[in-house]
């Protein structure tokens, strides 16, 4: 039980910074491609030199990517976001965090569609890859999430957009989740 309160909670923290938006100056380096690059002690990223970053903590998140507003009208910013959640004597490997994870979307998201999720392996680290799409508050928003399970935490790396601008964010958010190394 403890487990999926544990994962109900990423679940509601994921939607909840989808509409807290806030910003920070972007403290990363330049890589070569002209991406940003952070490097932290557990993980590394990538990410656009025009989003940017909040490192603040805030909700929980380890990291808040945030895109730039496409016009003065646009009230939600595209992101991409880190959960880092300690997951220590509860055994749970990325086979049952998925289960949970995939239960909760169907049941802790408003109008929850699961609409892909698969395994995939890339530079020797294993990792679920689930897309799907939802409801929060106003927004009507699509989900890209990378699960790993790594020295006893889980890691959640999310691109969330409305689902209008999706596919306008897909290329990039991919290239700043795909950028996404563990250490």
């Amino acid at each position: 039980m403890k487990q999926i309160q544990l994962l109900g909670l990423t679940f509601i923290v994921i939607s909840l910074i989808a509409c807290g938006q806030t910003t920070q100056k972007n403290t990363g380096k330049e890589t070569e491609n002209g991406w940003k690059a952070l490097n932290e002690s557990s993980y590394s990223i990538q990410y656009p030199e025009n989003w940017d970053l909040d490192k603040s903590g805030k909700m929980g998140m380890s990291l808040i990517l945030l895109s730039k507003q496409s016009s003065p009208q646009d009230q939600f910013r595209d992101n991409v976001n880190l959960l880092i959640q300690d997951l220590q004597g509860q055994n749970i490997n990325l086979d049952k965090y998925v289960e949970i994870s995939e239960g909760q979307i169907k049941t802790m998201i408003t109008n929850g569609n699961l609409i892909e999720s698969k395994r995939l392996s890339e530079n020797g680290s294993e990792f679920q890859k689930v897309i799907y799409s939802g409801d929060q508050g106003v927004y009507k928003l699509k989900f890209e999430q990378y699960y790993w399970i790594k020295n006893g935490k889980a890691y959640v790396l999310t691109l969330t957009c409305e689902i209008e601008q999706f596919e306008t964010y897909k290329v990039t958010g991919e290239k700043i989740l795909n950028s996404f190394r563990l250490k």
